[in-house]
């Protein structure tokens, strides 16, 4: 294990000139050098399943590995959310007895650690996605070998990639098979219509037209999947992500979850769901550790603190935003397009 080399990798800058040392500073810097320690922990799980998932086949015995290490991410994520209760038995008064040596904290910053962001970029963030901070680009507090890393991980397929090839590849989805897709649009626009329907003979006028409303929304929601150039252009405004042909294998997913062959795929997406989960908590517990430590001051890293961090709890830094958003596409079961018997033999 080495525990020599890393119990004895504490140094504290404020005991320097043989000052005597603030002890809140030891539990700053052990509290950062175990995140380091769980993103390197991740960066090794992800880059396994983004190896299983490089395949252009995707063997099913497989399935069970890649729930197993990708339900591991999810919960060091979810660990390391805690550790900010840790952090926060420190007061703002304690963390400022050395963080006015602020030269010694300037690679404390979460923004300058290289792990985080080569394990966001390998899950799928993308700089488009990005919210900028003090108008620079992430990769400019990084040189030499650590921004050469960067690059390397940029080029190469990120999970999120690797996850929208292999739900294209979905069984079902095929034209010339059962071509679920387009049952499900006419199924949808059956029920659409049912509903109109029965709106249409309401007497009382207020609500009627609030019934009429509540159609042309629906009919407006399930447009943006079914019409594939409103799609692309959520893609485009950063809304939705998936390809076109991608959700649909996710709704079929969803829908069939039942069928013995999707039991698996199912479970794996509700892992890649916890995954946007946790990272969004941590995310926010980390925001509000720094307004509680330094307000609207400006970070430790030089970025703008707590108004950047603030920032970064939207939707646009969420991998799988479309997972999440499955919920919107989900119909009564009685609605859901009932599968032949050459499709079923297949799923099962």
């Amino acid at each position: 294990l080495q525990l020599p080399r890393i119990l004895s990798s504490q140094y504290l800058q404020s005991s320097r000139g043989n000052k005597i040392p603030v002890h809140d500073e030891h539990l700053f810097i052990v509290t950062h050098q175990t995140f380091e320690l769980w993103f390197k922990q991740i960066i090794h799980e992800v880059d396994s399943v983004r190896q299983i998932f490089a395949d252009a086949y995707l063997e099913e015995r497989n399935m069970l590995l890649l729930i197993s290490r990708i339900t591991r991410v999810s919960d060091i994520l979810q660990l390391l959310s805690d550790h900010f209760l840790v952090l926060e038995t420190m007061t703002p008064q304690d963390f400022l007895d050395f963080r006015k040596n602020k030269p010694y904290l300037q690679n404390g910053s979460g923004f300058q650690s290289l792990q985080f962001r080569l394990m966001e970029i390998k899950l799928g963030m993308t700089d488009e996605l990005r919210v900028q901070y003090n108008q620079q680009h992430y990769m400019n507090v990084f040189f030499g070998e650590e921004k050469e890393k960067l690059k390397r991980a940029v080029s190469e397929k990120n999970l999120f990639e690797l996850v929208n090839g292999w739900l294209e590849r979905t069984p079902g989805l095929e034209a010339n098979g059962f071509d679920f897709f387009d049952k499900f649009k006419c199924s949808v626009q059956a029920m659409h219509e049912e509903f109109k329907a029965f709106g249409e003979e309401i007497e009382d006028e207020d609500e009627k037209k609030e019934h009429l409303l509540e159609y042309k929304r629906g009919v407006e929601n399930f447009d943006s999947i079914f019409d594939e150039n409103k799609h692309n252009k959520m893609i485009a405004a950063g809304d939705r992500r998936f390809s076109h042909k991608a959700l649909q294998g996710a709704l079929m997913i969803y829908l069939y979850r039942d069928e013995p062959r999707f039991h698996l795929p199912f479970q794996l997406l509700h892992a890649l769901m916890d995954i946007d989960s946790h990272l969004t908590k941590f995310r926010y517990s980390h925001t509000c550790m720094v307004q509680r430590m330094i307000g609207r001051k400006i970070g430790s890293g030089g970025s703008s603190g707590y108004l950047y961090l603030r920032s970064t709890c939207s939707d646009r830094y969420k991998i799988f935003v479309d997972l999440m958003n499955l919920s919107s596409f989900l119909v009564p079961r009685d609605r859901i397009p009932p599968l032949n018997r050459k499709t079923r033999r297949s799923l099962s």
